[in-house]
């Protein structure tokens, strides 16, 4: 699918985002863990080189084909699917860096599975993604994952294969001579974009376009965050805002495919913080089980913006990691249903308890689902001494680069 020199190159993206999402400098010894689709595999073999020239010490893990996924959740009972492998925790327990490299050969295999037991799966490994949340506070965890062309994506994409991958490629600057420095050059570019955001004392934000009409609020020890390498490519700026507050009207207008299901046009109504009315062309049934999947399903865990200076994503790709991050003529927000990202938080993350996380309204849940907007829209910032500024309008943040 990629030439030798592509996959050396793309390595070597995914090694520079996997070291800029840690703080601690990697080494020798340190374990890496790649999770890999099958049809990733020549990627994964080129990281695995290069991580053991990094003397750090690769682990391979192959998740499962389609058809396996499907029988296990087409028989499994509830005690088979909360199931907990023995050794999960003594690894996770003690990786430093995670490396996944997405090559869906299925996007719809489940879509006759009841969602319940998807979510009830989800929320059985809970406890691990806990572990890393922990370890990444205690700054001895990074992660990064990529997109690998596959033909089931271009198919869902209605996408030419070839077409897919170019795609892919402008997206991660492979045609660039050195895609690494390009990557450090946007990362010091949206420097300058979140210190002129954390600067602003927002009390809320007020999201406009055809469709929707939303007041986010940041809330109390928040910062936005973003490109810092945890996802190739990642051009979104975000916070994670108080779950209590949001209301009004959100339309993602980007399909979402889900635990196999395609979701289009999604339409919701917030009060008091919870979605109390979801709507959706197609896959509405799904949409609602999906919030009602617990406490913090019907609440808001992200709120993100992309500048469209920095993505060169113009298609739909049907995959969240792309379509969270079009570019396109107006570039594009989306809001996640579901957990906030505690390294959102504005003061020492050893400090975040749950409890503190519950006093200044980050969400807590098993789901996290970004749904897409990508119409033409305008974001004010109503901030505390009274002003309201223009925070980003025809897909770009109101700063000059």
């Amino acid at each position: 699918m990629f030439n030798p020199q592509e996959l050396e190159k793309y390595a070597q993206v995914l090694l520079w985002g996997l070291k800029k999402a840690r703080i601690k400098q990697y080494k020798p010894g340190d374990i890496i863990l790649i999770k890999t689709d099958k049809q990733a595999l020549p990627l994964a073999n080129i990281l695995v080189k290069q991580i053991l020239e990094m003397e750090l010490n690769p682990v391979l893990r192959i998740t499962w084909p389609p058809e396996i996924e499907k029988t296990f959740f087409s028989y499994a009972n509830e005690e088979q699917i909360k199931f907990k492998t023995p050794g999960d925790k003594e690894l996770y327990s003690n990786l430093n860096g995670l490396i996944s490299l997405l090559a869906p050969e299925s996007l719809t295999h489940l879509e006759n599975i009841d969602p319940a037991k998807i979510g009830l799966f989800t929320l059985s490994k809970k406890y691990l993604r806990e572990i890393l949340e922990e370890r990444e506070n205690n700054q001895e965890f990074g992660w990064t994952l990529c997109l690998y062309p596959t033909q089931e994506l271009a198919n869902k994409a209605n996408l030419d294969i070839a077409i897919y991958k170019q795609q892919i490629i402008e997206a991660v600057y492979l045609n660039s001579e050195n895609p690494v420095q390009k990557w450090e050059d946007i990362y010091q570019k949206s420097k300058k974009i979140k210190d002129w955001l954390n600067s602003l004392d927002i009390e809320y934000l007020h999201i406009k376009s055809k469709y929707t009409d939303l007041y986010v609020y940041p809330g109390e020890k928040r910062k936005w965050i973003g490109i810092s390498g945890h996802n190739i490519p990642s051009f979104e700026i975000f916070l994670s805002p108080d779950l209590r507050f949001t209301h009004g009207i959100y339309f993602a207008n980007q399909p979402s495919y889900r635990s196999g299901n395609l979701v289009k046009d999604v339409w919701l109504r917030f009060e008091k913080g919870k979605v109390i009315e979801a709507k959706a062309k197609q896959g509405e049934e799904f949409v609602r089980k999906q919030i009602a999947l617990d406490k913090g399903a019907s609440y808001v865990g992200e709120f993100s913006l992309t500048d469209k200076r920095f993505s060169k994503i113009s298609r739909f790709m049907a995959n969240t990691l792309y379509d969270e991050n079009f570019g396109g003529e107006f570039g594009n927000c989306h809001i996640a249903l579901g957990a906030s990202y505690a390294d959102t938080y504005a003061g020492n993350p050893k400090e975040l308890t749950p409890e503190l996380k519950q006093e200044l309204g980050f969400n807590d849940s098993g789901l996290h689902w970004d749904l897409v907007n990508t119409e033409d829209k305008i974001v004010e910032g109503k901030l505390k001494n009274g002003k309201t500024i223009t925070l980003y309008k025809k897909g770009e943040f109101n700063i000059k680069l």
